[in-house]
């Protein structure tokens, strides 16, 4: 099955130029993949579904034009599929492993993908010169709940929206989440719910509206985000 097909299967449209972008994508993947550790996932058929697949699902909840950050990108997922899909979207990928940060340039260049740049540094260190400046944030398989809030809602414009890729386990790492939501001045808007019957996947996105300016406490240096979520 082609991966124009699968897309079109689960409601998103790409054209055969976006197509052989994700083919370029997925093949530079695999060749660097034993060079930067990037992914366990190499088969092209589990990297369609787990990894782009996967990373487009929020998609249809960003406005045209948009600003968004990627805290932890690692191998790009999910802001450079996003990024194929929606070529209107501007993306700063930030990794606090240099070597991830090479491939990611790397990836970026052979893709030709506009307004799209690659940051060697960690959440809390970027944040300096970066509050309030992105219309989105997103995050997938990066840490727990309130870890990722303390790291994401900070960067978002009052008004802006984290976008979070989680599994099923969702509802106890939400309950483990209200003291950060409340401090960092964030709100459940809704979760989305997707099933990826191919490989008997649950994926929720869930998206946090910001309601007001975090204190610029947040977040904490010295890895406390991870060590004492809130």
């Amino acid at each position: 099955m082609k991966i124009i097909d699968i897309f079109n299967k689960y409601n998103f449209k790409i054209d055969e130029k976006q197509a052989e972008k994700f083919e370029k994508y997925y093949k530079f993947l695999v060749q660097e993949n034993e060079k930067y550790n990037l992914t366990a996932i190499t088969d092209e058929n589990e990297v369609i579904f787990k990894h782009f697949l996967d990373s487009i699902l929020a998609e249809k909840n960003i406005l045209k034009n948009s600003k968004i950050i990627d805290i932890g990108s690692g191998a790009g997922f999910p802001a450079i599929p996003l990024k194929i899909l929606r070529p209107d979207l501007q993306f700063v990928l930030v990794d606090s492993l240099n070597k991830r940060v090479n491939f990611l340039n790397e990836l970026i260049k052979l893709l030709n993908l506009d307004n799209t740049i690659a940051v060697h540094s960690r959440a809390e260190d970027y944040i300096k010169n970066n509050r309030e400046n992105f219309d989105y944030a997103v995050a997938r398989a990066v840490a727990p709940l309130n870890t990722l809030l303390e790291y994401l809602l900070p960067y978002i414009k009052v008004g802006g929206k984290c976008l979070i890729y989680k599994s099923q386990k969702l509802d106890e790492e939400l309950a483990n989440s209200q003291n950060a939501l409340k401090l960092l001045c964030g709100k459940v808007e809704k979760i989305e719910n997707f099933y990826i019957e191919e490989f008997d996947m649950h994926r929720n996105i869930l998206i946090i509206d910001k309601f007001s300016t975090a204190p610029i406490k947040y977040p904490r240096s010295k890895n406390k985000p991870k060590t004492q979520p809130l």
